[in-house]
Formats: C-alpha cells, sequence, structure tokens
C-alpha cells in the first residue's frame, strides 16, 4: 500500500493535503489519506476533495482488494487528474460519533469478555449506532449485557486516557488478550498499532478512537436482540 495512513497518526485530523497517485473512472488513490476506509467494524468516512477551487464529495472510502490501495469513491472525479496537489477535508461530526461509539464498544466488549467470558463474534459501527454480537449461552444473557453496558458508563465517568502506539509483532504476541488478533495477521505485518485504555482493555486495533473516554458521552442501549443458537446482538449509541 502507497498511502500513508493519517488517521491513525492523529484521530483528530480533520484537513490533509494529498497528491493523486491515481485515479481510474470514479476511484482515486492519494499519497495519504485521513480518510478511513470501510474497515475495523466501522463505516468509512465521507467528506469532500478540493483541487483549483472546485470540489467534489467523496462518497466512500474503501480498501480495494484488487489495487490494495485505499480507494476514494468520488461523486464527480473529472475535476481531478493524477499528480494533482489535493485538499481533503472530511465529515467531522459522523467521524467523531463513530470515534465515540468505536471506543465506547472496546470497554463493552472487554467488561464481558473479562467478567463473563463472553466472545465477541461480529459487530458494526455506523454514525448513528453501534451493533455487536456476543456468544452467550447463559440463561440471563440479557441482564449479563445490560449489567456490562452499566459498568461500562462507569469506567467512562472515570475520565481515562486512552493510549495508542505500536509494539513490534513479537511484543504484541506476548500480551494476552490480543495474542489471537495478531495471529490471524499476515505474517508480512511486522509492527501493529495498539489501542490502551489502562485498567479495562488493550488490543491491536487500526481504526480512529477518542482520546479520553468522557469523550464518549452516556452509553445507551437501544436494543437486545436473541438471534438464536447462543448468538445475542446489542444495539447501543452514544449521547451527550
Amino acid at each position: 500500500m502507497r498511502t500513508r495512513l493519517l488517521y491513525q497518526e492523529d484521530s483528530y485530523l480533520k484537513e490533509f493535503e494529498a497528491v493523486v497517485l491515481y485515479k481510474e473512472g470514479n476511484k482515486v488513490v492519494l499519497d495519504q489519506t485521513a480518510f478511513h476506509p470501510l474497515a475495523d467494524g466501522l463505516d468509512s468516512d465521507t467528506g469532500k476533495i478540493i483541487v483549483d477551487n472546485k470540489e467534489t464529495r467523496v462518497l466512500e472510502v474503501i480498501k480495494d482488494k484488487d489495487l490494495k490501495e485505499v480507494v476514494h469513491i468520488l461523486e464527480n472525479p473529472d475535476i481531478i487528474n493524477e499528480g494533482e496537489k489535493i485538499k481533503g477535508i472530511i465529515d467531522w461530526e459522523r467521524r467523531y460519533r463513530m470515534m465515540r461509539l468505536h471506543t465506547a464498544a472496546h470497554i463493552v466488549e472487554a467488561i464481558l469478555f473479562e467478567r463473563f467470558g463472553v466472545k465477541i463474534t461480529g459487530g458494526h459501527i455506523t454514525p448513528e449506532y453501534a451493533k455487536k454480537d456476543f456468544d452467550l449461552a447463559v440463561s440471563n444473557w440479557k441482564e449479563i449485557i445490560e449489567e456490562a453496558v452499566a459498568e461500562a458508563n462507569k469506567i467512562v465517568e472515570k475520565e481515562i486516557e486512552v493510549k495508542i502506539y505500536y509494539l513490534s509483532r513479537e511484543e504484541a504476541l506476548n500480551i494476552p488478550g490480543i495474542v489471537k488478533l495478531a495471529t490471524r495477521l499476515p505474517p508480512s505485518v511486522d509492527k501493529l498499532r495498539i489501542v490502551e485504555i489502562p485498567g479495562v482493555d488493550i488490543q491491536a486495533d487500526g481504526g480512529p478512537h477518542v482520546k479520553n473516554t468522557r469523550e464518549i458521552g452516556k452509553i445507551k442501549i437501544l436494543q437486545i436482540d436473541n438471534r438464536g443458537k447462543h448468538r445475542r446482538r446489542l444495539y447501543f449509541t452514544v449521547e451527550p
């Protein structure tokens, strides 16, 4: 991948400049980007790209499997050519809500795993809500999820600084809780981006997060579903 992923260096970066490396149809690859793609269980960022006082919407950002690049899908690609310098602006309100939901999800998942041994089987985060699936076979599964969210809100109120740093693959493999994820990574990945909420959670993660748990606000349960065969689904959002 040729693109420098600015969102991994600074989740709060709202604007950036870049050079167009590749263009085909409405697909554009930049030498660096603050736009987070559809990945890491999150919706992609949206926003706009400006060049020579002309602008176009960034409708979606994806990891293109064929190109093996982060690709920006543009509404009007005609204003952009390869080699040009552009300015990118992300839709900050959308991004920030996903950051709050993303960090909240880490806390809820950590509590369910550490206190109840619950395995996370899937999920997705949109700007409006987070959806998380759990493998939970006990009869009081709903109460356990409700208890975990209540405990997560207590942790949010502690105003814990969220740490983001990099470790070598070898160092990361020695940390309980991220070994399973790390071993699924391609052998070519020799450094892992670590997101740590001290005393709560630590895992390899490539997505944007808030700097402090207080930014999350209040975690509010929207719905808890029984999806059958021990599969439970939690929908939640965050409020100011």
